[in-house]
């Protein structure tokens, strides 16, 4: 595998696995109502996110190695 193929599923890698946290930690949606506050979280995506996250770091460092 070419090193800059390696190297652009590495970053994408990264990427991913950075956005699944993000998306993990940041609520998608809130509501206050005076002293009364609420937060919803859906977490199912970035699971699947960060795994894809995961395979592409290891497809770029062990994909095709000689």
């Amino acid at each position: 595998m070419n090193k800059t193929i390696k190297m652009l599923l590495i970053i994408v890698g990264v990427v991913l696995i950075g956005y699944g946290v993000y998306t993990m930690i940041a609520p998608e949606a809130s509501v206050s109502v005076g002293p009364l506050e609420m937060e919803a979280q859906d977490n199912t995506d970035s699971y699947i996110t960060m795994a894809l996250g995961l395979v592409a770091i290891a497809l770029g460092y062990f994909g095709a190695k000689k």
